[in-house]
């Protein structure tokens, strides 16, 4: 089944080279285009998309609230914010409002496809400098409490540390798995294992989570 995916940007331009871009991966459709977050809604309810590729910064309803409003009415739906911004503010408004993932519209054409494709399977999606931010936020948690706990938590093994380490820099699982001359399947059974052990249901919680134990740097 190909992957349902909704584009959100006001400029028609670069609507349409992600048009182009999508139409050449076989297991992509591309079921509508909006150019504001009101109107990302309405074809979202017709449409029904799987991924939706959304701009932060938009006329009429800006993509962090429709964003919001999408998660709410279409909670399957995945989104990714794809915008030129990356300040601080706008990042962590984004992923509060239901993001997940974020990428730059600079970002290479494979690492966009990976993130649509992660982001169908529920997995989060963020470039490394995305991730320092959002692990740096994190970091203002007291050491001394954050820690706390970590006693009742499963040690990971070493390959473990080092898959958790990789998606701390923001790598995929194909990347991963290139990486440390393993198979993708390899790469998810570790991950699951990771999730299990730390108590989190996705990428970006064992990350935050790891670095509350201290152990990430």
């Amino acid at each position: 089944m190909a992957i349902r995916i909704l584009i959100v940007d006001d400029q028609a331009l670069f609507r349409e080279g992600l048009r182009t871009l999508l139409s050449v991966q076989p297991d992509f459709e591309l079921v509508g285009e909006a150019s504001n977050g009101e109107e990302a809604l309405r074809i979202a309810a017709q449409t029904q998309p799987e991924v939706v590729l959304m701009d932060l910064r938009m006329p009429v309803l800006d993509g962090v609230k429709a964003t919001e409003r999408l998660r709410a009415i279409l909670p399957s739906c995945r989104v990714i914010a794809l915008t030129t911004f990356d300040d601080d503010e706008l990042v962590f408004d984004g992923l509060r409002a239901g993001a997940i993932g974020y990428l730059l519209k600079d970002v290479s054409s494979n690492k966009l496809f990976d993130a649509i494709r992660a982001a169908s399977r529920g997995e989060y999606f963020l470039l490394p400098s995305i991730t320092a931010k959002v692990i740096a936020e994190f970091a203002r948690i007291p050491r001394s409490s954050a820690s706390r706990g970590a006693e009742s938590v499963e040690p990971l093994s070493p390959r473990e540390q080092e898959i958790l380490r990789l998606v701390a820099s923001g790598d995929s699982n194909k990347e991963i798995a290139e990486q440390l001359v393993i198979s993708e399947g390899t790469v998810k059974n570790h991950l699951s294992n990771i999730l299990s052990k730390l108590g989190v249901k996705d990428r970006l919680q064992a990350v935050i989570r790891a670095r509350e134990l201290g152990w990430l740097a």
